[in-house]
C-alpha cells in the first residue's frame, strides 16, 4: 500500500502505461517518506509482476551501501548486469538506494552510463541528500521530488492496521509526514515504549554532569543499532518541541541549533569513519 504521494504515483503509472519512461530517475526527499517502496511498486508495474525480494529478481539490480558507502565495484557490477537482455524480453531495472553514499569513483563510473545509456534499461536513484551527488548526475536524471504526507493520511492508515487507538494521534504526529516511521511502529508496537524510554534518557542527560554524559556516550557507542535508533528518536522529539515552541523566538533558535547538531552527528556516524564514541561525547556536551 502506498501512503500519500498520489501525484508522483499517477505520473509514474502513466509512464508505465504508455511506455514513455526516461532511462534514469532521481527520487529525492527526506528519508522514511516511502521513496524506495514507491520505486519498487513502479518497477513491479513495469515488469507486470510483484517484486517481493528485489535482491533476487533476475531483471532487477538493487544496490545499497556496504560499510557506509557504495563502491565502484558495485556500480561496475550494476552496469555489467544491465548489459544482458531481460529474461522476459522486456526491460532491465536498477535501483541505487542511498545514492548519495556512492564514493567519488562510483559516481564517476555511473556518470558514463548516464551519458551513454544502453538498451532498454531503467535506473532509479534514491536519496535524501541530493546535494552530495555530482551535479552532472543530477542533471542527467529526471528528478521526482517527494514531500511529507498529510498526517491524516498516516492516521487513516494506522486505523486500517488496527493500531492501538490510544497511540494513533501520537504516532501520526511523531511521524512528521513520513510514512516509514509510522510503518516502523506498526511492525513493532513496542517501539512506542522504547521511544518514551529514550526521551526520558535525554531529559536525564540534560540535567547530568559530564561524567554521567560520557559514560552514556561510551555505552551507546558500543551498540550501532541502538545509537541510530536513539539519535532518530531524539531528532523526532526535538522536531516536535520545535513545532510547539513556534512563538518562542529564543526557544526555537536554541532548538534549531541543537537539532542541526544532532542531525550532523547522526550523519557523521552513519556515513563516515568518525569515531562514534568521540562524536557522541561531543553531542553530550551540547545537550541542555
Amino acid at each position: 500500500m502506498i501512503i500519500g504521494h498520489q501525484k508522483q504515483w499517477n505520473f509514474l503509472k502513466k509512464t508505465a502505461e504508455t511506455a514513455s519512461f526516461s532511462h534514469a530517475y532521481l527520487f529525492s526527499g527526506p528519508e522514511k517518506l516511502g521513496k524506495r517502496k514507491l520505486a519498487l511498486e513502479w518497477i513491479s508495474l513495469l515488469f507486470g509482476q510483484n517484486i517481493k525480494e528485489p535482491d533476487n529478481h533476475p531483471d532487477l539490480v538493487f544496490v545499497r551501501p556496504q560499510a557506509k558507502e557504495i563502491k565502484i565495484s558495485q556500480i561496475k557490477d550494476l552496469i555489467w548486469r544491465l548489459s544482458f537482455t531481460a529474461g522476459s524480453g522486456g526491460i532491465k531495472a536498477a535501483v541505487i538506494d542511498d545514492a548519495h553514499s556512492m564514493n567519488q569513483e562510483a559516481q564517476t563510473c555511473l556518470l558514463k552510463t548516464l551519458e551513454e545509456p544502453r538498451g532498454n534499461a531503467l535506473l532509479v536513484l534514491i536519496t535524501d541528500k541530493v546535494q552530495e551527488l555530482l551535479p552532472t548526475i543530477v542533471s542527467r536524471a529526471q528528478m521526482i521530488k517527494f514531500y511529507p504526507v498529510d498526517k491524516e493520511e498516516i492516521k487513516n492508515y494506522l486505523k486500517g492496521q488496527r493500531f492501538p487507538k490510544e497511540h494513533l494521534g501520537e504516532i501520526s504526529r511523531l511521524s512528521a509526514g513520513r510514512p516509514g516511521i509510522a510503518l516502523d511502529f506498526v511492525s513493532d508496537p513496542q517501539k512506542i515504549n522504547v521511544f518514551h524510554d529514550r526521551i526520558r534518557e535525554v531529559e536525564k542527560i540534560s540535567k547530568a554532569d559530564l561524567a554521567f554524559r560520557f559514560r552514556y556516550a561510551k555505552e551507546l557507542s558500543e551498540d550501532v543499532q541502538r545509537t541510530k535508533e536513539t539519535l532518530d528518536i531524539w531528532t523526532l522529539h526535538l522536531r516536535e518541541k520545535l513545532v510547539k515552541a513556534v512563538n518562542d523566538r529564543q526557544g526555537t533558535k536554541e532548538l534549531r541549533r541543537m537539532l542541526n547538531f544532532l542531525q550532523r552527528t547522526s550523519s557523521l556516524i552513519a556515513s563516515t569513519n568518525v569515531n562514534p564514541r568521540l562524536a557522541l561525547e561531543t553531542l553530550m556536551i551540547e545537550i541542555n
